[in-house]
């Protein structure tokens, strides 16, 4: 296809080898080029962006994956955007398949919906809409001014699980924790297998963390009314940790959208693999993989992590050969096609349910 004729253009937000791969699948599978872009860093450390083409009238999308450096990577994208919208681009389309921050989107002690602010970041620098896969809450979409499309990764691990695993008729699907039952149960259902979750808290855990709010206050000298007897909520106390569901002589497959710090998948595994697994899989959307995550899975009795190429971990797969990729890039194409056809987006959803 000639680009100049195709009425829309694809910019990569990130000039490191790591994040321009996803932006190449795409434009191949569109058959369109790159467009020509810089983007670096000045030896200040402040983000330097320069469009090397005319964009006037069209439709430009901005592919950014998000590498280690998360606040280099938001800078990187909101300056492009703003290059673009200055430069009189007809629509800025923001494909972001792992959208940063995503965790915090609740409050939580005395801290900050850092989600929702970055929402509105995105939507002040130019962006007029949002491709992302699978938000960590469905729920994010709403901190949004601007059309949020959230694809699904579930079809290609689906199929991953149905050709990769053999024997996976003796699976069982298995949720991390109660929070993640829906997701699990989206599995096992679409693969008629059977639902085991992971229930209780381990010692020392984020739960366990003190809680400011609980601190005494200064000493003060009170006048007048002192306040009314409101009931004290009785504090939560979670069993240890066990397994509700038989894994006995079975595969354990643990799905979850991200796979960061994998502590808590190395505990899960080493639970199962004492309840009868022989052998566990891990199916996240989202593979960070920070800190000592390879070496960890590396040593642990998981046999192996599969994730998507939403964030590049190329690194991690070298340090690690229990990490295996799927393939994205294949409907962050379509939805590009389709959005700047004016398509209906329904295709890409199909069978997809509320909760999943």
């Amino acid at each position: 296809m000639n680009v100049s004729k195709s009425g829309y253009r694809v910019f990569s937000a990130n000039s490191t080898p790591a994040c321009i791969e996803l932006a190449k699948k795409i434009t191949e599978r569109l058959g369109v080029d790159l467009g020509k872009s810089v983007v670096y860093q000045e030896s200040n450390g402040e983000t330097r962006v320069d469009v090397k083409e005319s964009v006037r009238g069209q439709d430009i999308f901005i592919i950014q994956t998000i590498p280690r450096d998360v606040n280099t990577a938001i800078m990187e994208l909101l300056v492009m955007a703003y290059a673009l919208k200055t430069s009189c681009a007809k629509n800025i389309i923001g494909v972001i398949p792992y959208f940063p921050y995503s965790k915090q989107c609740k409050m939580r002690k005395r801290g900050s919906i850092v989600c929702k602010l970055l929402a509105s970041m995105l939507a002040k620098a130019g962006l007029t809409h949002i491709i992302t896969m699978d938000l960590h809450q469905k729920e994010i979409q709403g901190f949004f001014s601007c059309p949020v499309d959230n694809l699904r990764a579930s079809p290609f691990l689906i199929q991953y699980i149905q050709e990769e695993i053999p024997d996976y008729r003796n699976a069982v699907i298995v949720a991390k924790s109660p929070s993640a039952a829906k997701r699990a149960q989206s599995y096992a259902e679409r693969l008629r297998l059977g639902l085991a979750v992971i229930h209780g808290e381990a010692p020392g855990s984020e739960a366990d963390m003190a809680d400011g709010r609980h601190s005494p206050p200064a000493t003060r000298t009170t006048t007048g009314h002192t306040g009314l007897e409101i009931p004290l909520m009785m504090a939560k106390e979670k069993p240890p940790i066990t397994v509700v569901g038989d894994v006995g002589g079975r595969i354990a497959i643990i799905v979850d959208d991200i796979v960061d710090n994998v502590e808590d998948f190395v505990a899960a595994a080493e639970l199962l693999k004492e309840r009868g697994a022989y052998k566990i899989y891990i199916m996240a959307t989202h593979g960070l993989l920070s800190a000592e995550a390879p070496t960890r899975i590396e040593e642990s009795a998981i046999d192996e992590v599969v994730v998507t190429n939403t964030v590049p971990h190329e690194l991690q797969k070298l340090q690690c050969p229990k990490i295996k990729t799927v393939d994205v890039s294949m409907i962050l194409a379509e939805a590009i096609r389709r959005i700047h056809n004016g398509e209906s987006m329904a295709y890409l959803f199909r069978n997809i349910a509320v909760d999943d």
